[in-house]
């Protein structure tokens, strides 16, 4: 992690600074991953959190520490106006907003579909796919003023199906990966470009609560690079398509983070 920073402290991006961008689900995993690389470009951050309130917190002091802007930002997105609060107050805190990264989302267990109830159906698909679609629409208005962009976290699920009891997930991020096209073409004429990042496995506090070690032995067999991806290695991804001089003409696409284990 210091080697990372270290290098994008010295590897910087002038067109991301001072832009302000709020990340959902920022607290852990690679949403932290992203407010770190992101706050070495400059930019002002809104962190966004739920459960994790510690983590969220000892985040942000160590960015202030260093000289960054976080705001720091609480929110259940999976519930109805949250998504849409907890933009508006970020984008009100900083009085504008340049870019969104919808990264929010679980799995909510490991379950076969023949154990699915309504209920585990609509908070999963409340988490994956309404809140991003609330969050941008909610972040539309502030975007459009000056252009900017949206980076939604898809996953490796919504090509392959999903593991063992995943397949609610795989199919809401499905959704995400149809609606960041749609929305890519959408927004065009607001200057507002729409991409992905499809993360393949990466080790995070999501594969801790859901995947156990003989699971993940088996995916990182089937992964050609030998190794499961870190959060850091995903950062590259998000950098990039929030440049306008390095993605200017990028949108509605999909970046494979994956290590080789989907090559579509």
């Amino acid at each position: 992690m210091a080697n990372l920073a270290q290098l994008l402290a010295s590897m910087k991006i002038p067109d991301l600074a001072g832009k302000a961008v709020l990340i959902t689900g920022a607290s852990t995993g690679i949403g932290a991953a992203l407010a770190r690389a992101f706050a070495a470009q400059e930019v002002k951050l809104g962190i966004h959190y739920n459960a994790s309130r510690e983590p969220a917190e000892a985040l942000a002091e160590e960015i202030r520490a260093a000289g960054g802007t976080a705001h720091l930002v609480h929110g259940d997105v999976s519930r109805e106006g949250e998504s849409e609060r907890v933009v508006e107050e970020t984008a009100r805190t900083f009085g504008h907003l340049d870019g969104l990264i919808n990264n929010a989302g679980g799995m909510l267990g490991r379950k076969p579909t023949a154990e699915y109830t309504d209920e585990h159906y609509m908070k999963v698909m409340d988490l994956n796919a309404r809140s991003v679609l609330a969050a941008t629409r909610a972040a539309h208005p502030w975007l459009k003023k000056q252009g900017g962009f949206i980076i939604n976290t898809t996953s490796i699920a919504a090509r392959n199906g999903g593991g063992n009891g995943a397949v609610l997930y795989a199919a809401s991020k499905g959704f995400v990966s149809t609606i960041t096209r749609g929305h890519a073409k959408e927004f065009v004429p607001d200057r507002i470009r729409v991409n992905a990042v499809a993360p393949g496995v990466i080790a995070t506090p999501f594969h801790e609560r859901y995947t156990n070690d003989e699971q993940m032995e088996m995916q990182r067999k089937s992964i050609p690079m030998g190794f499961v991806g870190t959060p850091e290695d995903c950062v590259g991804a998000y950098l990039f398509l929030a440049s306008p001089t390095l993605s200017g003409y990028v949108t509605g696409q999909i970046i494979e983070v994956n290590g080789g284990q989907l090559m579509p």
